[in-house]
């Protein structure tokens, strides 16, 4: 019984270079104003197999084998930059990407505060 275990980790290996990336998942890096906003992903995978064989009585004999694997993929949020400062929004677990987005005018919000402080006119 050959399962090709090497040649399963290399298909596998070789999706998650081609497809398991921020840029496929939820998007590129973009601007938003004055900050720089990046996706970031989780990405989680596991594999399990068995097999074995037997034999029972006169001539009876059997083999079995199985092998599975699983992929997840998950948006988990943006790390934002402004200048030197950085800071990460979190997704979230419940609305996933959505959630993120509901942030934006909290950042539009913090984009006229400061300017408002340093005395800049603010266009609407």
């Amino acid at each position: 019984m050959d399962l090709h275990f090497e040649e399963l980790l290399n298909k596998v290996t070789d999706f998650i270079k081609s497809e398991a990336r921020t840029e496929t998942i939820v998007g590129e890096a973009f601007e938003l104003g004055e900050f720089k906003c990046v996706p970031v992903i989780k990405v989680g995978m596991g594999f399990g197999s068995g097999g074995g064989e037997g034999v029972e009585g006169k001539a009876r004999k059997g083999e079995g084998a199985g092998a599975g694997a699983g992929i997840g993929i998950q948006p988990i949020g943006f790390l934002v930059t402004k200048g030197d400062e950085i800071s990460f929004l979190e997704a979230g677990k419940t609305h996933g990407l959505a959630a993120a987005f509901e942030k934006v005018p909290d950042l539009i919000d913090k984009i006229v505060s400061e300017r408002n402080k340093k005395g800049e006119e603010v266009v609407a």
